[in-house]
């Protein structure tokens, strides 16, 4: 018996009916995919452009960064010595203004006629890279520049047409008094990176942290954005006085300027340190020649146009360097005489000297197999200890050197820190050239003890020569002494650092009061300020080879007498003068210096001329009670000044 076919019950089911449903739902989403591609090559077609600037637009915005600005340098006072200014960067979207003609022409005279640019220069570039959405075409414009184009911009009614620019937020360093305290201070490259002084060794702490600005779409399709700040540098309050700073290099450069012989400079080197004997700080410091902090390349104070023409690269920047060098920190020298207050305190120290010794000069003394001479050739005869660092006796000192041994010698050296760094806060601090324990013979101990033959550094002598002053302390040198935030806010303070005891108090007062004398008797008469108790001691170094007639003279001396507040120290590296080897030179710079910086600073007045104050003062009183004019009121005070 044969079986029916079984019937497809779900051909059954989709009826013709269903089948034409979908044939037409099929239908209508092409037709949908079809107009939607249709839809989107309309718009490319014909507003490509304009949905690309929106997109576009978008990005950048969305990754716009906001830079910081790197934090003030200050002097002790507030004064603003380096900064930054809010400057603008012009950018030009060559898309932006290529994408219309009319747009080319008004956007170009715009950029010619508000930032000086030059039109040929401007369409040289759009045409090299036509479709650049960021063509830099100035940097640096003015907060007032940048306001000028902002109403052009704005104004829709006389320039329609102008399409592309826009300006960038940026800083620049700026250094409101130029050449002044140009070692210390120092100056920046591109990226805000620091070179030389405060700006390289505070670097990180002057430099701050860029923002950015963010953009993104909400939920309902709107654009948002948010903002994370940058972050400012913070200030950095040095130890320099802008006052006495001015008052150092108004000196420095008159010296030089007076003794200039075309582009023959004054001097190989003059440098001047002002020290606070009691902490360490650092009121002023400075060498000549010095350089604009605002144009730190600039060469033409060294050389004529056709000597800088001549100059190869390798020769520039050898002069650069040398030009940046700080003399204070990074030169080595012969001390010479200004060493022989630390030999005799070494000596008093150690109990080898005690004041009551007298020594006797002829001219000369043999030691080992040199006749070692003394700067007076006919000999100083016999003088007490005391005097003989009056004449700053070459002679004497040699005794004093035997007397207290090569052992001792070395250990007070290194004791006073020589021969190693002083931790001052500036880059490229040198640390100088001392004869070992095992190269020092009896020749070599000689002529140490009277400054010759090894090497210091200006802030090594002048750290260590405030020890001898304040009763034996040496205090760590230093150019800052605060840090703040953009709010002035104090983040840190850079508190004196005693690092060690040099001698006692006693040898401090004695050699104090032999120093006293140097300027009251001595070789440094010429360093003596009306009304104030200074004391200190000259030098004159003869450079190698000897015989040249080359000399390095200087002078290191500190007010008042009792407690000194004031060290100041003057050295002159081959002046350009018939006779290099006359300390008077410094000794007259120095009393200059301290003639104008003393009263400014409040240093207190001797005793003799406090008592010559008062006895004026009433004088004038009693001058005005009995009928005086007021010229002669007016001079008397004047006077009693």
């Amino acid at each position: 018996m044969a079986r029916r076919p079984r019937k497809n019950k779900f051909r059954k089911k989709f009826t013709k009916l269903m089948q034409k449903k979908l044939v037409l739902l099929f239908a209508g989403i092409v037709l949908a995919f079809a107009l939607l591609v249709g839809r989107i090559t309309y718009i490319n077609a014909f507003n490509g452009d304009k949905y690309s600037k929106i997109v576009l637009d978008q990005q950048q915005y969305q990754s716009r960064m906001i830079p910081f600005k790197r934090g003030d340098i200050v002097d002790r006072n507030g004064t603003k010595l380096a900064t930054s200014q809010r400057v603008y960067n012009v950018i030009l979207d060559a898309k932006v203004m290529n994408s219309d003609e009319k747009y080319v022409d008004p956007t170009i005279q715009v950029l010619a006629d508000c930032f000086g640019l030059d039109k040929s220069d401007v369409e040289d570039q759009v045409e090299e890279n036509p479709n650049s959405r960021y063509l830099i075409m100035k940097k640096g414009v003015s907060y007032e520049k940048a306001q000028e184009f902002e109403k052009i911009d704005e104004d829709d009614e006389n320039y329609p047409n102008v399409n592309g620019i826009w300006l960038e937020e940026d800083y620049v360093r700026t250094y409101p008094y130029n050449t002044l305290a140009s070692d210390v201070i120092g100056f920046t490259v591109s990226g805000n990176v620091g070179s030389n002084g405060i700006e390289a060794s505070y670097n990180s702490i002057l430099n701050g942290t860029d923002g950015r600005e963010y953009g993104y779409l909400s939920e309902d399709s709107s654009y948002e954005k948010t903002v994370k700040e940058a972050q400012n540098g913070d200030t950095v309050v040095s130890t320099i006085d802008l006052q006495v700073q001015s008052v150092v290099e108004k000196y420095i450069t008159q010296f030089n300027e007076e003794n200039r012989s075309g582009t023959t400079l004054g001097s190989k080197n003059t440098a001047v340190m002002v020290m606070n004997p009691q902490n360490g700080e650092i009121l002023a410091e400075a060498s000549y020649p010095n350089y604009d902090l605002n144009n730190p390349r600039d060469l033409t104070k060294l050389h004529t146009e056709e000597e800088l023409a001549a100059l190869s690269d390798e020769e520039k920047v050898k002069e650069l360097n040398s030009l940046w060098n700080n003399f204070c920190i990074s030169s080595g020298y012969e001390p010479g005489s200004t060493f022989k207050p630390f030999t005799i305190s070494e000596g008093l120290d150690l109990g080898v000297l005690t004041g009551d010794e007298s020594y006797v000069c002829n001219g000369v003394l043999h030691v080992g197999d040199h006749d070692i001479h003394c700067s007076n050739r006919d000999g100083h005869g016999t003088q007490s200890l005391k005097v003989a660092l009056e004449n700053s006796c070459n002679v004497a000192l040699m005794q004093i050197g035997s007397a207290i041994g090569k052992e001792q010698f070395v250990r007070y050296q290194q004791l006073f820190g020589f021969g190693q760094s002083t931790g001052i806060d500036l880059p490229g601090e040198a640390a100088g050239l001392l004869y070992s324990l095992e190269d020092m013979d009896s020749s070599t101990l000689a002529t140490n003890a009277f400054g010759q033959n090894f090497n210091v550094t200006m802030t090594q002598l002048a750290a260590s020569f405030c020890s001898l002053i304040n009763g034996g302390n040496y205090y760590e040198p230093h150019v800052v002494k605060q840090i703040q935030d953009e709010n002035g806010n104090v983040t840190e303070n850079k508190d004196p650092v005693l690092v060690r005891h040099t001698i006692s108090k006693e040898t401090s007062d004695i050699i104090k009061d032999y120093m006293l004398g140097v300027v009251e008797e001595g070789t440094a008469k010429t360093a003596a300020v009306e009304g104030y108790d200074v004391g200190g001691k000259t030098g004159t170094a003869e450079k190698l080879p000897r015989g040249n007639g080359k000399y390095l003279v200087s002078f290191i001396g500190y007010a008042p007498q009792e407690n000194p507040q004031v060290m100041v120290y003057v050295v002159i590296d081959e002046p350009n003068v018939d006779n290099q080897a006359n300390s008077k030179l410094a000794t007259t710079m120095a009393s200059q210096i301290m003639t104008e910086i003393l009263p400014y600073l409040g240093v207190e007045k001797s005793a003799d001329a406090k008592a010559a104050d008062a006895k004026s003062s009433d004088s004038s009183a009693s001058s005005d009670s009995s009928g005086d004019t007021p010229d002669d009121m007016a001079t008397e005070s004047g006077d009693g000044e």
